[in-house]
């Protein structure tokens, strides 16, 4: 017996425990942290489950290959490691695609600096023509599916080598070579016009917060203007630009749809259309060693990303507004400035969707005699195409994928929407801390995994039937769990932010008048915070409609969405309904992106911050 109880003084223990069961039964005594641990195993299903899944798929004997590796299916092997990195076929497999993915990735984000930093500085600080226009203007290929640039790619340069019709300068009399049509070349080409915008909003951002007085200071003590720059500018400048170029790499792993249009033609693989190619030869193990090494590399870039924000809070300067948006005259650069923003907008948005937009009400590729001109392809009927008898708004099909898209994408979204605001609530509301932290965690997971790596998780656990839960692969609801836990970053963010600016007075006035925690969320927080549970929404809805990752791995032709069958258009070589399809998916992403922007009061032109 410890001398503690001698003397009769209670011991530190049970009092500890003592305690803890009191702050257990005040935290259970509102439904929120009983939600917030119901939500926790929700999402740890939803999103780390399937992760887990994917990576034990990559150690074990997968069914079918038990004759080839020997053991039972279910059994423990580094027989999939060791084909995808290791073997004879490792280099078509695993070493080659990921050699093309970094040379893509670089020399995308090479040309897109070169050309994005420049524009964001234009439209940022100095008094170009149309700067306001342009700063809007320049990042529509952000609202844009990438592959629809692809699309316009292809129905200009492509050539006969890979057959289909025509492509716009081959019927000119110009056979483009196959390095310009496909591969390596168009695909870091229009990549870097995709990620043009994501150095004028981060970059431009961070240029806007500049203080200019920091550089009239370092002039007046004689600093020359090369050492302003390098001494003053660039390091204030370097994280939000390294965070541009890690964003822009991490997007670039897991990018689907571009290299498939120009790549899968001439067998040229990136990770993802390795990936992809393995699930569709049945090579689950290869595949999710594919998927891991993919998942692995956008986790470390976006690891990295958030070390350098966090650097980035070390470099804040404290001006006045005036002195932050003062900004710097061209003299008689200003007609060249403004001319080189008006090129890149007509290279990067201008002539591509000119270029689809005439290819859909054109008979004969690249003539443009009136009499070739023709809108059989938008609400025609008896076409000589043999799957695609009608235009492509007659098609039973096209409105069979519209059908499915709203209905897939838009309860995804609103079950996003509805449960970010929930994990908002719960956060920010529970006083049981660590379950406050996972919830933040876990629903910010999916963010740090590529699309493509996350599809092919999901495809892991639902494609066979585990426990009660049926298999569900080949169903509307697997790509409406993958859409919703894939948007989960977004929508959960959304919730958070709006609850952290809600105080606990409202809902306290409720409680004491005898409303129930159901009636407070109905008649208070959901009324309160309802633009942003539309924002909540309407995000995931945006960014679901052009997406192409999920989709392309968890679809079927009974669940077929608009992005799916405009690529299965594509395979068949029906150019013009395909360019069609993908124009409708681009003014819905692009409108929706601007609905978005009224009802949030918010301008996607202004930056997306830190």
């Amino acid at each position: 017996m410890s001398a503690a109880a001698d003397r009769g003084v209670p011991s530190a223990r049970p009092g500890l425990w003592q305690r803890l069961r009191y702050r257990v039964r005040i935290a259970l005594r509102e439904p929120t942290t009983l939600i917030g641990i119901l939500a926790a195993l929700l999402f740890a299903y939803l999103i780390i489950v399937p992760i887990l899944s994917l990576l034990v798929d990559a150690g074990r004997v997968q069914f079918g290959d038990e004759r080839r590796i020997g053991t039972e299916p279910g059994a423990w092997t580094f027989y999939y490691i060791s084909r995808a990195l290791f073997s004879p076929v490792a280099g078509n497999l695993f070493w080659a695609p990921l050699v093309n993915t970094l040379s893509v990735a670089f020399g995308a984000i090479g040309i897109s600096l070169a050309i994005g930093g420049p524009l964001a500085w234009l439209v940022s600080r100095t008094d170009m023509f149309a700067r306001r226009w342009f700063a809007t203007a320049l990042i529509v290929p952000f609202m844009l599916p990438a592959w629809t640039f692809a699309l316009a790619w292809t129905t200009l340069f492509k050539n006969r080598s890979v057959g289909g019709q025509l492509g716009w300068f081959e019927a000119l009399g110009l056979t483009p070579p196959d390095w310009l049509a496909y591969g390596q070349v168009p695909i870091t080409i229009i990549l870097a016009l995709n990620y043009i915008p994501f150095f004028i909003l981060l970059f431009g951002n961070a240029l806007r917060r500049f203080d200019s007085q920091l550089e009239d200071s370092a002039r007046m003590l004689g600093a020359r203007s090369s050492t302003v720059a390098l001494k003053i500018i660039g390091p204030m400048m370097l994280p939000a630009l390294m965070s541009a170029i890690i964003l822009a790499f991490a997007k670039c792993i897991g990018e689907f749809g571009v290299p498939y249009v120009l790549g899968l033609p001439v067998n040229y693989d990136l990770l993802a259309t390795g990936l992809y190619r393995s699930i569709s030869s049945r090579q689950t193990g290869v595949a999710a060693v594919l998927a891991a090494a993919i998942m692995l590399i956008g986790i470390v870039s976006l690891l990295i990303d958030a070390r350098l924000v966090r650097e980035a809070r070390k470099f804040v300067t404290v001006g006045n507004k005036g002195a932050m948006a003062r900004q710097s005259a061209l003299g008689p650069l200003r007609i060249p400035a403004t001319a080189f923003a008006a090129l890149i907008f007509l290279i990067s948005v201008g002539l591509p969707l000119l270029t689809l937009t005439l290819s859909t009400v054109m008979r004969v590729p690249a003539n443009f005699a009136l009499s070739n001109f023709t809108l059989d392809y938008w609400i025609g009927t008896n076409l000589e195409t043999v799957a695609l008898r009608t235009g492509i708004l007659l098609s039973p099909a096209l409105w069979s994928a519209a059908f499915n898209t709203l209905t897939i994408v838009g309860t995804a979204s609103i079950c996003s929407g509805l449960l970010g605001l929930l994990v908002g609530y719960v956060v920010v509301r529970t006083p049981l801390r660590p379950l406050a932290v996972f919830l933040r965690q876990v629903t910010f997971l999916p963010y740090l995994v590529p699309g493509i790596a996350f599809a092919a998780a999901y495809l892991s656990l639902f494609a066979v039937q585990r426990g009660p839960i049926p298999a569900l692969y080949g169903t509307a609801a697997i790509l409406m769990l993958a859409l919703v836990a894939d948007q989960m970053p977004y929508a959960s963010r959304a919730g958070i932010s709006a609850m952290m600016q809600l105080g606990k007075d409202p809902e306290e006035a409720a409680q004491v008048s005898g409303a129930g925690w159901f009636r407070r969320m109905v008649s208070i927080v959901v009324p309160i915070q309802k633009g942003a549970l539309v924002t909540g929404i309407l995000l995931p809805f945006i960014s679901g409609i052009k997406g192409l990752s999920l989709f392309v791995i968890l679809a079927v032709p009974a669940t077929d969405v608009l992005t799916t069958y405009s690529l299965r258009l594509v395979d068949y070589n029906y150019t013009q309904a395909a360019n069609a399809v993908v124009l409708i998916i681009a003014a819905i992403a692009y409108f929706g992106t601007l609905l978005a922007q009224k009802l949030t009061k918010t301008n996607l032109a202004d930056g997306l911050g830190s």
